[in-house]
């Protein structure tokens, strides 16, 4: 069974976020690893950024309260309160929810391409650390393919955004760009789309990190646009520029009131890192946007993409049965097969003992196999007709069952379910 526990900017505030964020991954590590001491947890992975944290498992029963509880725990959050926050999606709900959010209909800015990297680095991580096996690598993979298709079939993420494209776009409505200087904090993802972004409105940069080589491999990609320095520099040109981004993994604040002086220009900081980067007092001088401030500008997106969203979604319906066929056609195909080889090794069987006691001649031994055969195979049509229509359908699990207690096969769903995963995450070119 399929579960989905999610955190994400519709039901939660960045301040419980930033709290629930998994950047880290020693914390990531180490809730993972609680999840999988607990008997019923088969799999588990997290997607954590900075619209989300959504908990996804594989499980032999329910094992909400566990989950929930033990990130409470992890997080130093009171469980109550995440028990009100969370959405809980159970099996189809489960995998619709994460064919939502691979596609990115369910990001903050719809369309944006960067969820398809971050599930994969979830999945890679979870992979590695052996917290996902079969059940979870089937519905990632089959999430990719989802959101490969609604790309392909629909114009969602034509001229694609993301949080920090808007957080660029909402920079541009209070300032004029064009040779500004503006400031980037960070050298990762997040912080090469902003300086990309800003660059293609006129703007320069300047990107601070701590990692100095980072910081030079990065302006190398950005061009003569963009020159770097060292973070440990901050204070200097908090008190110089106008115009920042901050998008750091750390886990703290790295931009605080002991930092800033006051000057007599406005200064306009926009925080696109889950935990924030910035905590300082708001003042006539002093502009702060955080990811959950920039709503007006997605609302404009969201208006912008409802039709391909209502057609996304009807892919995503579709593909959630798809899904689930595909695990019914795993179950069936190995009953169908066993029952026939059954089948053969009993007729071989007697075969052998009537040819020993002389019911048959041994010269008419072939011909006796290709009869019995005929028999058997022509007996077994139309059973095989039956469950073959029944794949896809809500009861072929309970006449799975069945016929493995009727034909004492093996009772080990493990035993008839095992596939290798198409999803190659070194060479894979669909995504």
């Amino acid at each position: 069974m399929y579960y989905c526990i999610s955190f994400t900017h519709k039901n939660t505030d960045i301040a419980l976020r930033e709290r629930l964020s998994f950047s880290d991954e020693a914390k990531k590590y180490e809730f993972l690893r609680m999840l999988k001491t607990y008997e019923n947890i088969e799999e588990c992975l997290v997607i954590s950024t900075c619209n989300r944290v959504e908990i996804i498992a594989f499980v032999k029963k329910s094992c909400v309260n566990f989950i929930i509880k033990s990130l409470a725990l992890l997080c130093d959050v009171d469980q109550d309160e995440l028990f009100k926050k969370a959405d809980i999606f159970e099996d189809s709900g489960a995998i619709h929810h994460l064919f939502s959010v691979a596609s990115s209909l369910d990001s903050l800015v719809i369309g944006e391409t960067q969820i398809v990297g971050q599930i994969k680095d979830a999945f890679s991580f979870s992979i590695k650390n052996e917290f996902c096996k079969t059940h979870l690598s089937r519905a990632v993979h089959y999430a990719f393919k989802c959101a490969a298709k609604i790309r392909n079939e629909t114009q969602i993420s034509k001229n694609p955004i993301s949080v920090a494209s808007v957080a660029v776009a909402n920079a541009k409505e209070l300032l004029d760009l064009a040779q500004k200087q503006a400031i980037v904090i960070g050298a990762g993802e997040m912080a090469e789309l902003t300086a990309k972004h800003l660059i293609a409105s006129g703007a320069r940069v300047i990107i601070l990190n701590r990692d100095i080589q980072k910081a030079s491999q990065l302006c190398e990609k950005l061009g003569n646009s963009s020159k770097y320095d060292s973070l440990d520099n901050l204070k200097n040109y908090l008190d110089s520029y106008e115009l920042f981004f901050s998008a750091t993994n750390a886990p703290d604040a790295i931009i605080t009131n002991s930092l800033i002086d006051e000057v007599q220009h406005k200064r306009y900081f926009f925080d696109i890192a889950v935990p924030r980067d910035i905590d300082i007092d708001k003042n006539d001088k002093i502009i702060v946007f955080a990811v959950d401030d920039l709503q007006e500008v997605v609302q404009k997106n969201m208006t912008l993409r409802e039709n391909e969203a209502r057609m996304a979604y009807s892919i995503i319906g579709q593909e959630t049965a798809n899904f689930f066929k595909y695990l019914n056609d795993l179950a069936l195909s190995p009953i169908i097969k066993a029952i026939r080889l059954q089948a053969k090794e009993c007729a071989e069987v007697q075969l052998n003992i009537a040819l020993k006691k002389g019911y048959l001649k041994y010269s008419d031994e072939n011909e006796a196999r290709k009869l019995i055969h005929q028999v058997f195979k022509a007996f077994l049509h139309t059973p095989t007709i039956n469950l073959k229509h029944l794949q896809g359908k809500i009861q072929s699990d309970t006449v799975i069952n069945a016929m493995r207690y009727v034909f004492d096969l093996n009772n080990d769903l493990e035993g008839l379910n095992q596939y290798k995963c198409e999803f190659d995450m070194e060479n894979d070119n669909e995504i």
